[in-house]
């Protein structure tokens, strides 16, 4: 079997979705593969590095004519799609829920698609979860981002002039980024407040040493591992808990998302003009809609004294190290797909059946 590594065509991309260390890996297991031409070159992955381990590179439209399967981190565009030959194999980010013009295109191609971002939250696929991995990174790069971006240092610091009171950061949602960002803001030295509509989530906080911001009256609940869209009553009276401290902060950090729907907006343009002059806020939820009512995906706003970054971030600008954690998570689900290097196509499992999408021309999930 031949698998094609593609170039990423998203403006700002600068990721892969393997790297050489797992191009080898997948080589020595006896695939084929075949690199688009500086495939790698934004994550410090040159040509070279990949010839070394056996590697094929070629032009984009050579790894598409000769390969079996192909990869990608983002959803394959329409000039993409135009390349794609019936029968071959798509592997990507496709967020199936939200793009449905894109899945009948893939459809109409007669090819199959599995979606990474479609991975279920059960232990088996942890060494595949896509999402898990890079929002790791996307914790802690906007700690870091925040802090390059405000007036004042994280940490308590006692000097012959005075002493300086560490920063006040608030994390809004404690999944993977949240617990990281978290993690990161106490390293440096903040002091750390979250908030999240799962109320299990309380003592993951706890024992960062972080304050948890509870809310009254009845909890929303998540069951499988993702957080639900909240009520309008809960996201009243969260908004209510968390604003003695979204008032005081330095740093604000929003990570809350819902699969498949727009970003719940938790930070209201009344709310914003309330915070301390000179506060920051990273919200990591913009491409679906943004936690900030004033956020806009990629632009830095500066509204009434408050400076708000809507971004995905994080995985892009530390691009080394996400490609190669994708690419492990890339390599444990091929190597689950596939058996004497061939797809096996086994639709009674969970995990292949919750991120087929596409199967042979035929849409399994809406």
């Amino acid at each position: 079997m031949t698998i094609g590594i593609l170039k990423e065509t998203k403006k700002g991309e600068n990721r892969v979705s393997i790297s050489p260390r797992i191009a080898k890996q997948l080589i020595d297991k006896g695939f084929n593969l075949i690199v688009e031409d500086d495939a790698g070159v934004d994550s410090s992955f040159n040509n070279k590095y990949y010839r070394e381990v056996g590697a094929q590179i070629e032009q984009r439209g050579v790894v598409y004519k000769e390969s079996d399967v192909l990869v990608m981190i983002n959803p394959f565009n329409e000039d993409d799609l135009k390349l794609v030959n019936e029968g071959q194999v798509l592997i990507s980010q496709l967020y199936h829920q939200s793009n449905p013009e894109l899945i009948q295109t893939i459809a109409s191609k007669k090819v199959s698609a599995f979606s990474m971002d479609a991975m279920p939250r059960i232990s088996r696929a942890q060494e595949m979860d896509v999402l898990s991995s890079q929002s790791n990174l996307a914790g802690y790069k906007a700690v870091i981002l925040g802090a390059y971006l405000m007036k004042k240092i994280l940490p308590l610091m006692m000097t012959a002039a005075g002493t300086i009171k560490p920063a006040r950061v608030l994390i809004y949602g404690v999944g993977v980024a949240g617990l990281q960002a978290i993690a990161t803001a106490k390293r440096l030295g903040a002091i750390v407040a979250a908030t999240d509509i799962r109320p299990e989530t309380k003592e993951q906080v706890e024992s960062l040493a972080a304050k948890f911001i509870s809310v009254e009256g009845p909890q929303e609940t998540s069951g499988d591992g993702y957080a639900k869209e909240a009520s309008e009553d809960y996201a009243k009276r969260q908004r209510e808990a968390v604003n003695k401290e979204l008032f005081r902060s330095d740093l604000v950090i929003t990570t809350a998302m819902v699969p498949g729907k727009k970003s719940p907006v938790l930070i209201t343009k009344k709310q914003v003009e309330r915070m301390k002059n000179g506060a920051v806020i990273i919200d990591l939820g913009a491409a679906q809609g943004g936690n900030c009512e004033l956020s806009k995906l990629d632009k830095t706003i500066f509204y009434k004294g408050i400076t708000i970054v809507g971004t995905t971030i994080s995985p892009e600008s530390v691009s080394t190290h996400a490609s190669d954690l994708y690419s492990k998570n890339m390599y444990n689900f091929i190597m689950h797909l596939t058996e004497n290097n061939e797809l096996k196509w086994d639709l009674e499992d969970e995990i292949t059946d919750s991120t087929l999408i596409v199967h042979k021309g035929e849409i399994r999930k809406p």
